[in-house]
């Protein structure tokens, strides 16, 4: 019978034979989050409350999508994506291309990508998912 580990580094996911950890979606958090909101149960100034960092990232860096925000309605969620790891910022750093991610999975070390969801328009943000990168 195999025993069940819970160890800090498995929280990124199961861990692969290579060591890595493999790729977390948040949906059901977010959809959480989104119903409590929905039900009165958290101020709209809870849920859009992205820092002024994120933001800026989410006007000039993130990739468009077609998802409406979730909770102004009114306009499209955009997605910005940080890599930390060796080597780079200890407050990571904010990803412009699919090219400069390419880049740094090619460089020697782990290295872990978060996605985060955000509305330009009312400052809604969510981590969609992380994923690992490296060898």
């Amino acid at each position: 019978m195999e025993s069940v580990s819970f160890r800090p580094e498995t929280i990124n996911g199961s861990v692969a034979a290579d060591g890595l950890g493999g790729t977390v979606d948040f949906r059901l958090a977010r959809q959480s989050l989104i119903n409590e909101y929905r039900k009165g149960r958290l101020a709209r100034h809870e849920v859009c409350d992205a820092h002024p960092e994120l933001m800026r990232a989410a006007r000039e860096v993130s990739a468009p999508t077609k998802m409406r925000c979730p909770i102004c309605e009114d306009h499209h969620i955009v997605l910005v994506t940080y890599v930390f790891g060796p080597r780079l910022p200890k407050h990571g750093r904010c990803i412009t291309s699919r090219r400069e991610l390419q880049a740094i999975a090619a460089r020697r070390g782990q290295f872990s990508g978060y996605v985060v969801e955000v509305c330009p328009s009312c400052s809604w943000n969510h981590l969609a998912r992380t994923f690992p990168l490296g060898h």
